[in-house]
């Protein structure tokens, strides 16, 4: 799995598609936060904190990470080299595996460099150094397993079509529902007892419960819990071209 991780990596860094996507997510996450005269300025708000990033950054991942993922299976029915990709003697797992865990390091990649925000933050606090280190590292934690999340969610839309348009609005619907869509019905209460269940499926439910600076095993498992159910729905799609 070890060469078709790396060849999957490769294929998003040794083109300009990784380095727009890190480019995007970096500047778009600067002119909200330290340019733009919007309540997620860091400077205008005054206080030593970055909500306004974790606040940001998801929505920007839910439009960026599905146009980096169109392509993992689309791309390869399109042109017809899936067949060739299946005949390697590895099983459709580690396919699967090597394409999503590309996708992740690459979020990882863009997500690194934003840590300057939090030196900065950091030096600007009055006192320096009274931004909450606990909340802020566990946001961190959050936002990644968001992002890992999102690029499973991503995977499994580019495996039900050979079209990348296809694949990247099912994506951008399906990253939106989780994360928002069903919170949202949540709040219309209009389900009885099944709005705290409807609550606990959405992904900003357990995010923000991770932004609180505690990490609870139940946030975790439903993270890993999620990315395992698309990972497997994936196979399923793959395994059912056999059928």
């Amino acid at each position: 799995m070890k060469a078709l991780y790396l060849k999957e990596l490769r294929s998003f860094l040794s083109s300009i598609i990784g380095y727009i996507f890190i480019g995007i997510f970096l500047i778009l996450n600067s002119l909200f936060l330290w340019v733009f005269a919007y309540e997620t300025n860091i400077l205008d708000g005054g206080t030593a904190d970055l909500q306004a990033f974790f606040g940001i950054s998801p929505i920007i991942l839910i439009i960026l990470i599905p146009a980096i993922t169109m392509r993992s299976f689309a791309e390869e029915k399109r042109t017809g080299t899936i067949e060739l990709l299946f005949t390697r003697p590895i099983s459709d797992l580690t396919i699967i595996l090597a394409k999503y865990l590309a996708g992740v390091t690459l979020v990882l990649i863009s997500i690194l460099p934003t840590l300057i925000y939090y030196f900065t933050v950091y030096q600007l606090g009055e006192p320096v150094g009274i931004i909450d280190d606990g909340a802020t590292i566990t946001s961190y934690i959050g936002l990644f397993f968001v992002g890992a999340s999102l690029v499973s969610v991503g995977v499994f839309t580019s495996s039900i079509s050979d079209s990348q348009i296809v694949a990247f609005v099912l994506s951008l619907f399906l990253s939106w529902f989780l994360f928002m869509g069903l919170d949202l019905l949540a709040v219309f209460s209009q389900f009885g007892g099944l709005d705290l269940i409807l609550r606990n499926l959405g992904i900003m439910e357990h995010y923000e419960s991770i932004q609180k600076g505690v990490l609870d095993t139940r946030d975790i498992t439903y993270f890993i819990s999620l990315t395992v159910v698309f990972i497997l729905a994936t196979k399923l799609v793959l395994q059912s071209r056999k059928w």
